[in-house]
């Protein structure tokens, strides 16, 4: 049985992992959000947001990583997995998270305006699904947070240029 500390320890290693993509995101012009999806301590799925490059509004760094993770796995049911993503999943993302049936979510910074996991909608936590999710929130909540602060002020100062 895992202690608290291993299981501090192992979010903070798969959210460096989701920073690194969330990164990419960034460096490819998209809002810097990634996503890793781990079973069995094995990556077995990744993403970061590429909505504007793909011309895909589903392009969601979760549903990246889950998309990834069906395909090799061959199976779109997602069992005993916890993704991993750098900020509060969306209601698209949650509704694919719930019909998955991902076992664990843990975010890294809260989603004030469009949270699906607390924050606006609680919709992992609700009862009236057949599926529940466990969710931890707030995960080196504060190098998330900066990514996507630093992003929209860099894209405000190059709109007022």
């Amino acid at each position: 049985m895992q202690n608290s500390d291993d299981s501090e320890a192992l979010d903070v290693f798969w959210m460096q992992r989701a920073i690194e993509l969330a990164r990419l995101a960034e460096s490819r012009g998209e809002v810097p959000v990634g996503a890793v999806l781990v079973k069995d301590d094995q990556i077995i799925g990744e993403g970061y947001n590429s909505p504007i490059s793909e011309s895909d509004p589903t392009a969601h760094a979760e549903i990246r990583a889950l998309r990834d993770a069906a395909q090799r796995l061959g199976n779109y049911r997602l069992l005993n997995t916890s993704l991993y993503v750098t900020l509060e999943p969306c209601l698209m993302c949650v509704g694919a998270i719930v019909h998955a049936r991902i076992g664990e979510v843990v975010f890294g910074a809260s989603e004030p305006k469009t949270g699906a996991a607390g924050s606006v909608f609680d919709v992992l936590t609700s009862p009236a699904h057949n599926h529940n999710v466990t969710l931890r929130g707030g995960v080196m909540a504060d190098e998330c947070a900066k990514l996507l602060t630093e992003f929209f002020q860099k894209r405000r100062v190059k709109a007022d240029q």
